[in-house]
């Protein structure tokens, strides 16, 4: 099977692709001074970028992994979540409060999906 890895560092990729499978790294906000529902709003965006570059969309999305310091602001990010997500072909998903990597960001999401059958490739 072939791996395809797009936007990598010597740290991470941002997006991994192996066979029908899309993986993307945790997407935070590229303005963490916005809200909570700023922040999911910009990373819901750059998510539908990445699946895009990958040949994939949110129809595609078999699972999700939310993390937000602060639980509290679990109704203001599923507004913005609930508003984009196709709800024909909702993921299984999670969220749980936890510190993330710097405080001012509100929200990380993380999602594995299948590529778009005209797209992938079995190897």
């Amino acid at each position: 099977m072939t791996i395809e890895r797009h936007r990598s560092n010597q740290r991470a990729s941002q997006v991994v692709c192996a066979g029908s499978m899309v993986f993307l790294a945790g997407q935070v906000a590229q303005d963490p001074t916005a809200d909570v529902a700023g922040q999911t709003a910009q990373i819901l965006a750059k998510t539908e970028e990445l699946l895009a570059l990958a040949g994939s969309d949110k129809s595609q999305l078999l699972s999700a992994n939310i993390w937000l310091p602060d639980i509290r602001d679990f109704q203001a990010m599923n507004t913005v979540w609930d508003a984009w997500i196709d709800g024909q072909n909702p993921p299984a998903r999670a969220c749980v409060e936890s510190r993330l990597a710097r405080p001012e960001l509100k929200v990380e999401i993380q999602v594995v999906a299948l590529r778009n059958p005209s797209t992938a490739t079995g190897d």
